[in-house]
C-alpha cells in the first residue's frame, strides 16, 4: 500500500496505476535538485560561501566607480593616519572576517556555550532595529569604535536590507553567517536577560557577582537604555568590555560624541580625525556605496530629471507626529527658511527671476501632499517664466519596518538629495544627517514643529549647520560638557536642545 493519495486520473492516465502522491514527488524533487545543481549559479561560487552561509561579495560596484560625477562637492583627503589604519582594518577583517580560513575555528558555532575565545581576532556585531537613516549612523558609529578596539565588525541584516550596499572591505563580506548562534534571538528579551552588559553591572552591584569576563556580550544602547547600559561610556568599564571576544552592539544612534568624551580613545580619535567636523563625512563615504541594483535606480532617476539643471535643492521634509503637526505649520517653516535665506527667490522678484538659474527641486518625503506644496509654489505657477521643475521619487505614506522595497526606496532618496547644490533637512531627521554627511554640504535645518517639544516664540524658521556631523539624539548625562560650550570637541545641537554632536572648535550657544 502506497502511503498519500492517489494521483488524479488526468495525471496518470489510468485510474488503476498505482502510483501514488509520494512516489511522484520524490521524482519530482529529486529532478529539481538535479536541475538545480546543474543550473543555480551557486554552484559557480567557492565553497566557502555555501558553508558559511554568507553572502559572496559583488565583482565591481559601479557606484564606488562612478559617485564622484554624481556628488557635487569634492571630499577633503582622508587623513593620512586614518587611511593607514583603515587599510590594517581591511587586512585583519580578510583574516579573521567569515570568508577567512580561520573564522570557523575562532566564531562561536555550536552549543549555546561554545564561544572560542578567537585567538587575537575580537568581533563586534552590529544589530538594527529602525529606520534605514539610523542604521547607517549606528554602523558608522559601531564600525568607527571596532577600528577603535582592534575588533571586526559584522552586520546582522535581514532580507529589509538586501541589496542596498556594495560589500565596504575588499575580498571579504561583512554579513554575520546565517550559522551564528542565537541569530534570530540577539533582540529579545531573553536575550538580553542572559548577556546584556547592563545586567551584568547591575547584578554585580546587586549580588556582587564576580564572574569572570564572558565570551559574549550584548551592549543596548536604544533610545531607552538604562543607567546601567550607560556606563558602556565609562572609561574605567572599557576595560572589561575589551576582553569580552564577542559584543553584540544593539542601537541606532550615533554615539561618536560619546566616544570622544572619553580619555582612552580621544587621543586616538584626535590623530585619526584632526578634522573633527569630518568624522561622518568620512565614515559614511568609506562605509556606504549604493548596490548596483539600487546605483541603476538611482543614475535612472538622475539623469532622467535633475542632470540638466544648473542647480539642484533637495527638500527633505520628515514630520514625526503628522496627527499632531499641522501640515500648514510646517509649510510656513519650510517657506520662511528658503524666502529668509534666498534659497528660492520669492516670485515678487520677476527681474532676478528671468536671469536665474534652471533649477532641479527634489522633495524626500514620506507625504505626497509637501510635493505637490511646493510644485505649486516653485514650479507649476513659474514653469513659464523660469526653469524650475519640481520631483518627487517616492512616497510612501508612512515608514514601514521589515520592508525591502521601502528601505531600496529610502536609500534612492538619500542619495539623490546627496546630489544636491542645496540642502534643506528637517529638525531630528537622521535621514537628513545622512544625506548631508554624503554629500558633503552643510545643511539648513528646519525646525519641523513638535508638540512634545514646542520651541520659543523668537526663534528662527531654520538654521544652517555649523558642519557635517549629525547628533546624538539620547546621550548619557555624563558625556555632556562641563562647563557647556566651551569650546571643545562636543557641544549642543543645533536641532535637538538636548542632543550632543561633534562640534571642533565651534563655541555653541547652549
Amino acid at each position: 500500500m502506497g502511503f498519500g493519495r492517489r494521483l488524479p486520473e488526468f495525471i496518470t492516465g489510468s485510474s488503476s496505476n498505482k502510483f501514488t502522491v509520494t512516489a511522484a514527488a520524490a521524482f519530482i524533487v529529486l529532478s529539481l535538485v538535479l536541475i538545480a545543481t546543474v543550473c543555480s549559479p551557486i554552484s559557480y561560487l567557492p565553497l566557502k560561501f555555501a558553508l558559511s552561509g554568507t553572502k559572496p561579495p559583488e565583482q565591481t560596484c559601479e557606484s564606488r566607480e562612478q559617485r564622484s560625477s554624481y556628488l557635487k562637492h569634492r571630499s577633503p583627503e582622508l587623513p593620512p593616519y586614518l587611511l593607514s589604519k583603515l587599510q590594517e582594518y581591511e587586512r585583519r577583517h580578510r583574516r579573521c572576517g567569515p570568508l577567512s580560513e580561520s573564522f570557523n575555528t575562532t566564531s562561536p558555532l555550536g552549543t549555546h556555550n561554545d564561544f572560542s575565545d578567537g585567538g587575537d581576532c575580537k568581533f563586534v556585531v552590529y544589530t538594527p532595529s529602525q529606520g534605514l537613516g539610523n542604521r547607517i549612523l549606528g554602523l558608522s558609529s559601531t564600525f568607527l569604535y571596532a577600528l577603535l578596539t582592534n575588533r571586526v565588525l559584522l552586520v546582522d541584516f535581514g532580507p529589509d536590507m538586501e541589496d542596498l550596499f556594495c560589500e565596504p572591505f575588499p575580498n571579504s563580506t561583512w554579513y554575520l553567517p546565517e550559522t551564528f548562534p542565537f541569530l534570530f534571538q540577539l533582540q529579545t528579551h531573553r536575550f538580553r536577560a542572559s548577556y546584556s552588559y547592563g545586567n551584568l553591572l547591575k547584578r554585580k552591584e546587586e549580588d556582587g557577582d564576580s564572574s569572570s569576563s564572558p565570551a559574549l556580550l550584548q551592549i543596548f544602547l536604544q533610545d531607552k537604555y538604562n543607567e546601567y547600559d550607560k556606563l558602556f561610556f565609562k572609561d574605567e568599564n572599557q576595560g572589561f568590555v575589551e576582553r569580552v571576544p564577542w559584543l553584540v552592539l544593539i542601537h541606532d544612534g550615533y554615539f561618536i560624541p560619546c566616544l570622544f568624551q572619553m580619555q582612552s580613545f580621544r587621543s586616538e580619535l584626535e590623530k585619526l580625525f584632526p578634522d573633527q567636523e569630518t568624522v561622518f563625512h568620512h565614515l559614511v563615504k568609506y562605509l556606504f556605496s549604493p548596490s548596483n541594483q539600487a546605483w541603476g535606480q538611482i543614475t535612472g532617476f538622475y539623469e532622467a530629471y535633475l542632470a540638466k539643471a544648473e542647480e539642484r535643492i533637495g527638500f527633505q521634509i520628515r514630520v514625526f507626529e503628522p496627527k499632531q503637526t499641522p501640515f500648514t505649520a510646517v509649510m510656513k517653516q519650510i517657506t520662511s527658511c528658503t524666502q529668509k535665506h534666498r534659497l528660492i527667490l520669492p516670485q515678487s522678484d520677476e527681474v532676478t527671476l528671468r536671469n536665474e538659474k534652471s533649477k532641479s527641486i527634489l522633495v524626500a518625503s514620506l507625504s505626497r501632499k509637501y510635493y505637490e506644496e511646493i510644485d505649486w509654489m516653485y514650479g507649476t505657477r513659474r514653469r513659464q517664466s523660469t526653469g524650475i521643475a519640481v520631483y518627487q521619487a517616492s512616497h510612501e505614506g508612512k515608514q514601514h519596518s521589515g520592508d525591502n522595497s521601502h528601505n531600496m526606496k529610502a536609500w534612492m532618496d538619500i542619495y539623490l538629495l546627496s546630489t544636491s547644490d542645496v540642502l534643506v533637512t528637517s529638525s531630528m531627521s537622521t535621514f537628513g544627517y545622512v544625506a548631508a554627511g554624503i554629500a558633503g554640504v552643510k545643511p539648513w535645518i528646519v525646525m519641523i514643529p513638535d508638540p512634545y517639544h514646542p520651541r520659543g516664540a523668537n526663534e528662527s524658521a531654520c538654521e544652517r549647520a555649523i558642519n557635517l556631523e549629525p547628533c546624538f539624539h539620547f546621550p548619557p548625562w555624563f558625556a555632556y560638557p562641563d562647563p557647556p560650550g566651551t569650546g571643545g570637541p562636543v557641544g549642543r545641537c543645533e536641532d535637538v536642545s538636548w542632543g550632543l554632536k561633534l562640534v571642533g572648535g565651534h563655541k555653541t550657544r547652549r
